[in-house]
């Protein structure tokens, strides 16, 4: 087979059956579920009907049981059920009950089976599944497949159902395939923001505060500030002005934007009082209020665009086992921004917007990919401005030659939209900035301005994020850095510490007030412990950026001895030296220390 990724998908789905094949060789009582291919691997889910909980050794067992089937070199055959009732009722007679729901469900759909075969012919497992499968278990490499965890799952992902057991498991063409992707998943592991977000004191949720809603801590909300200050002004030079909305509306609000009907599940409802039929949503998104605000004033083609933007926490509704530290969250602050402009100016905003998303990314050292994602099946509005807005989506991409895939039917219901997926320091990609083009919104609202012509006419709507959420995107900055920050955002850009406290601790107090002094988050490290110990939690463990040394030669030349994470010792500066190369660094928002540069050097 040639091995590209559609094949590969095929492979770990083939695998999928020889995993359950294995599980029910070693665990007779466990019934089958679902088993398909994913992004990275595959994962089947089991009924323990004698409430036996998969262990860290049932994956080794049932991983070299694996192996013994494939080196046994079975077939893949399809098979056709032409008499379903027959089937279903053998599936229910074997306790294989949720098989049998499947089938009952697809009963109509011509199902099939696929039939795992020894030498002789001899079927040594079934399972209902659409295929296709490789031939035979010898184009699996017994060495290039492996088990990794298990984890609960909901039958159908319904909380109502019965918790099953799913073990994700993956499978390369090759030992050395499946080796790169352990060791990525290893560093990935290694930055996780939930481990890292309470090793550096970062933030934190509360069973009794509610899931999904954050705790930030002062380090992170550091970086925050430092983040917001940066998309304040920049925002300002790009011509936006900045407002605030309120967290709570009528219900009448969201029932004319629309959001009553189609994203209601996602809300959350407040009653006034018991005695009141007002009815007020927490507010999900930012739009209806910005056009609120659109519609005080009156405006013509000559005051238009009109950008503006917020920093608006807004509330969602997710499952509880949706949620994931800062990246799923209920409760987050989209740095969320609209345009109002003509259809003539649609395209050069797009392209102005496009601009400030590379431009920012490029702070933070990230690349990112775009997908144009079109028209849902639950939709509002008229089919031909749908044409429109997907129309000049692409012109705007096309205009600067920008690369693009289509993303078919994933657009928000009201307007298509192009979405930026970040790549993060290992690779992985992150939805973070998002244009959507709404002529829906504007229409709903009623908001007119006044063409050259004279003739009230309705403004073009864009929605627009760059960041997405701020929660979000600092769990993906915390895994992108690994927690190691560069230093215009880092929580404390410099430890000082003395050799002795009773010795040096003087002119360290000085050093210490010269930084705060220049705007540096300084922190003076006068603690009883050894010099070689402080210096060690510093730069690997708290991730500081730059720890400065004190002692006799230090005092006598009146300077410090300066070491830069990731680095070691870089080198003696007077301290106005010094604290002039950080304030550089700082204010150039640089990724990169001025350390690594006199490395190089």
């Amino acid at each position: 087979m040639e091995k590209n990724a559609e094949n590969l998908h095929i492979l770990r789905h083939s695998c999928s059956h020889i995993m359950a094949q294995a599980v029910q060789k070693l665990f007779p009582q466990a019934k089958l579920a679902i088993g398909p291919a994913i992004e990275n691997g595959f994962y089947y889910d089991f009924d323990m009907t004698d409430g036996h909980a998969f262990t860290e050794d049932d994956l080794v067992k049932i991983e070299e049981e694996m192996k013994n089937i494939i080196k046994q070199n079975l077939t893949f055959e399809k098979y056709v059920v032409e008499d379903v009732d027959a089937k279903i009722a053998e599936f229910k007679a074997e306790g294989e009950i949720y098989k049998a729901e499947l089938l009952e469900e697809h009963k109509n759909d011509n199902p099939t089976l696929y039939l795992t075969k020894d030498k002789d012919g001899n079927v040594l497992f079934n399972d209902l599944c659409a295929g296709p499968h490789i031939p035979s278990t010898s184009f699996i490499k017994a060495n290039a497949i492996k088990l990794l965890k298990v984890a609960g799952a909901y039958w159908r992902g319904n909380e109502k159902n019965k918790m099953l057991q799913r073990i994700y498991a993956t499978a390369f063409w090759n030992k050395e395939e499946l080796q790169d992707y352990l060791t990525f998943i290893e560093e990935a592991e290694k930055r996780d923001h939930r481990k890292l977000g309470t090793q550096l004191d970062l933030f934190s949720t509360r069973e009794e505060l509610g899931g999904g809603l954050v705790l930030w801590h002062p380090n992170l909300a550091v970086v925050r500030e430092e983040i917001e200050n940066y998309w304040r002004s920049e925002h300002r030079k790009r011509g936006y002005v900045i407002v605030n909305t309120p967290q709570i509306a009528k219900s009448k609000l969201w029932e004319i934007s629309g959001h009553a009907d189609h994203y209601k599940d996602n809300m959350f409802f407040i009653q006034k009082d018991e005695d009141s039929d007002d009815q007020f949503i927490l507010k999900p998104m930012n739009c209806p209020f910005h056009i609120l605000i659109y519609q005080a004033n009156r405006y013509s083609y000559r005051s238009l665009p009109l950008r503006m933007a917020e920093l608006g926490t807004v509330y969602r509704k997710e499952k509880s086992g949706a949620l994931a530290g800062l990246t799923r969250v209920q409760g987050f602050t989209q740095d969320d921004a609209h345009v109002f402009c003509t259809p003539e100016q649609l395209v050069d905003e797009i392209n102005e917007i496009i601009d400030f998303v590379a431009d920012t990314m490029e702070i933070f050292n990230m690349n990112f990919e775009v997908e144009l994602s079109t028209r849902p099946e639950d939709f509002v509005g008229e089919i031909e401005n749908w044409n429109r807005a997907e129309a000049g989506l692409k012109e705007a991409m096309d205009r600067r030659g920008m690369k693009y895939e289509i993303n078919e039917g994933d657009g928000a219901f009201y307007g298509p939209k192009i979405d930026f997926k970040v790549k993060d320091a290992i690779g992985r990609t992150w939805q973070c900035a998002t244009i959507q083009l709404d002529f829906n919104l504007p229409e709903r609202f009623d908001i007119k301005y006044q063409d050259k012509d004279g003739q009230m006419k309705t403004p073009v709507m864009l929605h627009r994020v760059i960041f997405g959420s701020m929660e979000r995107f600092h769990g993906i900055l915390i895994e992108h850095y690994a927690g190691a920050f560069p230093t215009w955002i880092a929580p404390t850009q410099v430890a000082i510490v003395p050799i002795s406290n009773e010795k040096h601790a003087d002119f360290a107090a000085e050093v210490y007030k010269k930084m705060r002094a220049a705007g540096i988050r300084a922190k003076l490290d006068d603690r009883s412990e050894s010099m070689n110990y402080k210096i060690r939690e510093s730069l690997q463990d708290k991730k500081i950026p730059y720890v400065v040394v004190i002692g006799d030669k230090e005092i006598e030349a009146n300077s410090i001895a300066v070491r830069a994470r990731g680095i070691g010792q870089v080198g003696t500066f007077a301290v106005d030296e010094f604290i002039a190369k950080v304030e550089e660094e700082i204010k150039g928002r640089k990724s990169e220390s001025f350390a690594k540069s006199l490395v190089k050097a």
